[in-house]
């Protein structure tokens, strides 16, 4: 027979993903958005390369953090049962990992001067 019984302590990893998500998230975006700034000085050539690079990387940026936030919406939906315990910290855990990459992408992507 299956497992029903709702888990009382269904809500932590949720959370905790939560408040480790949504800060990591404002500051990559806030990184990513100030970004444009370090070619300020540029011209010629590296502001060519610059900007050519920037556009994909924003993009990737973007679309990184919107699956960081599905992750996040869907741990939260997950069934409060204790069967599913380990579904919900596993996407408490992948939330979180989703920000850090996708920011690792928009810096390799991105070509500085």
């Amino acid at each position: 027979m299956r497992d029903i019984t709702r888990d009382p302590r269904g809500w932590i990893a949720p959370l905790t993903a939560t408040l480790v998500t949504v800060p990591a998230g404002f500051i990559a975006l806030l990184f990513g958005g100030l970004t444009p700034m370090a070619c300020d000085a540029c011209n010629g050539a590296a502001a060519d390369r610059f900007d050519a690079s920037f556009g994909p990387a924003w993009t990737v940026l973007w679309v990184g953090l919107l699956i960081a936030l599905l992750v996040l919406i869907a741990g939260w939906t997950t069934p409060w049962q204790v069967r599913n315990a380990s579904r919900r910290l596993a996407l408490a855990l992948t939330a979180p990992a989703t920000v850090l990459v996708t920011f690792v992408a928009f810096m390799a992507l991105v070509d500085w001067p």
